[in-house]
């Protein structure tokens, strides 16, 4: 599986290359579900550690942009794993 990662890697980098971002994106998730089997981290795990890291997370980016408007929040981003 290591090498399907190694392969995968390398298509991801030739799409997001020639402008196919969202295909480059679906690779990725691609990836992380391959990385997380070989590491044996279940969803809940990854979930937690999202949900852990995205109050931190959305107070960094506020504080990076002061021109962002007052009261608006950026919406956390969903991260749904297929089996």
């Amino acid at each position: 599986m290591h090498a399907t990662v190694a392969a995968l890697e390398q298509c991801r980098a030739t799409l997001a290359g020639s402008g196919n971002r969202e295909t480059a994106q679906l690779v990725s998730l691609a990836i992380l579900q391959l990385r997380m089997k070989l590491n044996g981290i279940a969803e809940a795990e990854l979930k937690a550690l999202c949900d852990a890291m995205s109050p931190v997370e959305e107070v960094a980016v506020e504080a990076r942009s002061p021109k962002s408007p007052q009261g608006q929040r950026r919406r956390p981003a969903a991260l749904k794993l297929v089996q």
